[in-house]
């Protein structure tokens, strides 16, 4: 009897009951639509735990972007960051390390080190990079978030629901697709170590898993926003409350079978709209800086330390928007024209060596202007005919009537689309020069489209442009027909 007794207490004393005790909260979405699949409990708030790194990533790629830091900047680790309880990646007070891996690392690792860092390099300290991420979670909907840390640690307020979460998960996916595959990695380098990714079961066993964030503390118990892509489809799935990692796993995959089952395969693909971007830089641009001392009035060898503001920072104004910047074309008509002068050049040495090679014509009296000139063969007047596009007695008849329902000149070809219209223009004049024999007379012309500038040639019948389409395939030429129309 006394040993069950132990065994009792030893349990209640070693399991924590807290973790056990988490309350239960979950929500399936759509990442497509945002339409919501599954919900339960997913507007009560709870702590987030390391799910709070996924908004302070998000910042940090806020901020590469806007120009406020780089994925190369040097970030020097303050005491504060260095003493965050583990998780961590064991930084050290005064160490330099650049952000790309503190990134990496809260990521991949969710190092509570990485992410205090991160979070005093953009905004100077920890509490005013906390108040950042509250304006941009309310900027995004998360209308029940409350954040005080950069990590997830536990703290007073610091709270947030499965609801909130999946629309950060989802704000994660669409408005930095660029840096989402962070999330999918198994390893990663950190710059002083290479760390194992906390979700690397989930990501291995469940088909189309490509992240996103692990978080767990006693007060939240097992917490995961998770995705997975199969085709067109995208699913996020968060859970609140899980009681071990295993457990998680599977309820979580069990929502993602739900999700995949209840979605529709097409949806039209509305992405989040993305939070207005209201400047960075540390908060509120300004730092206390000691003036000189001064005496204070009527007082003897006692100074007073004024404090007062000064800006530490001018951020650049956003640009207004303009229309499409114009290509620098100087350099690259200095090179067509370079390749013109070529071909002109390559042209006369031929005609040169021509006329070198040709046998000198005999000398005698002019012909008889009423001599019958003789007739071309056959095949020469075909040729020029069916150039000419008229008909000729010289020609056959059933060549005449296949001209005849060809549409006339009212066929092309097009030779590529191109960024700009510049590009096709260059690539127009090009070809011209090199298929003059079929692309003689015909007209050039560039059409914007919805995917680019193509370039086309046009004004020719159904027969020349098969011929010029065959001689321009056979140089590796890109070309296909354009019809009437």
């Amino acid at each position: 009897m006394g040993l069950y007794i132990l065994t009792f207490v030893w349990l209640v004393l070693m399991v924590p009951l807290s973790a056990m005790a988490a309350p239960y909260a979950a929500l399936v979405m759509d990442a497509r639509s945002g339409k919501v699949l599954h919900a339960r409990n997913a507007d009560t708030r709870l702590h987030p735990a390391s799910l709070t790194k996924m908004m302070t990533l998000y910042i940090a790629f806020e901020a590469v972007q806007n120009g406020e830091i780089s994925m190369d900047t040097l970030v020097k680790v303050s005491p504060h960051a260095a003493s965050e309880p583990p998780s961590k990646l064991g930084l050290r007070a005064g160490q330099k390390i650049k952000l790309r891996y503190l990134v990496r690392a809260a990521a991949v690792k969710s190092a509570n080190d990485a992410a205090t860092a991160i979070g005093e390099a953009i905004s100077g300290s920890e509490a005013a990079f906390a108040r950042r991420m509250n304006r941009t979670a309310k900027s995004m909907g998360m209308t029940r978030t409350t954040f005080r840390n950069a990590h997830g640690l536990t703290e007073s307020g610091h709270l947030s629901t499965a609801r909130d979460m999946s629309f950060l998960g989802r704000h994660m996916i669409y408005d930095y697709p660029q840096y989402y595959n962070l999330f999918s990695r198994k390893t990663a380098d950190a710059g002083v170590r290479t760390v194992a990714h906390t979700n690397r079961r989930l990501l291995s066993s469940y088909r189309g898993a490509d992240g996103i964030k692990t978080g767990y503390t006693r007060a939240a118990g097992y917490n995961l926003v998770a995705s997975a892509e199969r085709g067109r489809e995208r699913i996020i799935a968060t859970v609140f409350g899980g009681r071990s990692t295993a457990s998680r796993n599977a309820k979580v995959a069990e929502l993602l079978d739900l999700g995949f089952k209840r979605a529709p395969t097409r949806v039209a693909l509305r992405k989040p709209r993305k939070p207005a971007y209201r400047g960075g830089g540390r908060e509120p641009g300004v730092q206390v800086a000691k003036a000189a001392p001064r005496a204070a009035p009527g007082a003897k060898g006692k100074t007073l330390r004024v404090a007062s503001a000064a800006v530490t920072r001018s951020l650049r104004p956003q640009a207004r928007p303009v229309p499409e910047a114009q290509p620098d074309v100087a350099p690259l008509v200095a090179e067509l024209q370079t390749e013109i002068d070529s071909v002109v050049k390559d042209v006369q040495l031929a005609v040169a060596a021509e006329a070198a090679t040709a046998k000198p014509e005999t000398t005698g009296p002019p012909p008889s202007r009423s001599k019958k000139p003789v007739l071309r063969p056959e095949t020469v007047a075909i040729a020029a005919a069916a150039k000419l596009d008229v008909p000729t007695p010289a020609r056959k008849a059933e060549v005449v009537t296949r001209l005849s329902t060809s549409g006339g000149r009212h066929w092309g070809i097009n030779v590529g689309r191109y960024p700009n219209r510049f590009a096709a223009e260059k690539v127009l004049l090009k070809t011209a020069l090199a298929e003059t024999s079929t692309l003689d007379g015909t007209l050039r012309k560039v059409v914007k489209g919805k995917r680019g500038f193509d370039a086309n040639f046009m004004g020719m019948t159904r027969d020349s442009a098969e011929l010029a389409c065959r001689r321009l395939q056979a140089r590796q030429m890109s070309c296909f027909m354009v019809g009437p129309g």
